[in-house]
């Protein structure tokens, strides 16, 4: 079982100065770290080469080696690990994607699940998700969140101050945003 109180009490330290800290904090939230990772793999293409493991180590390679943020909890520590795995995913489909271009444009919530099986559709999902934050970075948050983290929206209602019931419409907005943004791609994108 994790102990939250060990990881909040590291997030100070880390928080505090303390740049090793870090490394004591993974190991606690690692399992947390797996499930999101296998969450997001699991429906992934059939031969995806990236592993729910290797994500997880990818993420924290590049999590010690930033600036850190003021964590404000496990859930802020675990939004922000989201964050660098949905930047390892869209890193990935760019790599896969630099060969080969074009695909079938799939329906938005395929592709939020990763059900996708085109690359291409997590590049346009980045190049959206990017243009929501700049219209607005909490709905852009959330999606990531919930995701990119697999966090409820009880979890992300905590790390945002926002209530619950907003948290969900503010989710169905976005979905809305990008299905509209994606689906406009879609329609512009060279046959």
């Amino acid at each position: 079982m994790l102990d939250r109180g060990e990881v909040t009490r590291l997030l100070d330290q880390l928080n505090g100065g303390d740049s090793t800290a870090i490394e004591r904090i993974v190991p606690l939230v690692y399992d947390e770290l797996h499930r999101m990772a296998q969450n997001k793999l699991r429906i992934e293409r059939c031969g995806h080469t990236l592993q729910p493991t290797a994500l997880v180590h990818e993420a924290y390679l590049r999590m010690i080696h930033q600036r850190q943020p003021d964590y404000q909890g496990r859930t802020h520590f675990l939004a922000i690990a989201a964050r660098v795995m949905r930047q390892i995913l869209v890193d990935h489909s760019r790599r896969v994607n630099a060969v080969r271009r074009g695909g079938e444009k799939r329906p938005l919530d395929e592709v939020l699940n990763f059900a996708a099986t085109d690359e291409r559709e997590i590049l346009d999902l980045d190049i959206a998700l990017t243009r929501l934050e700049e219209h607005d970075a909490i709905m852009a948050q959330l999606i990531e969140m919930r995701y990119f983290g697999g966090l409820t929206a009880e979890e992300s209602a905590s790390l945002t101050k926002l209530e619950v019931p907003d948290v969900r419409r503010r989710l169905r907005v976005a979905q809305a945003w990008l299905a509209r943004e994606m689906g406009a791609a879609a329609n512009s994108a060279p046959a």
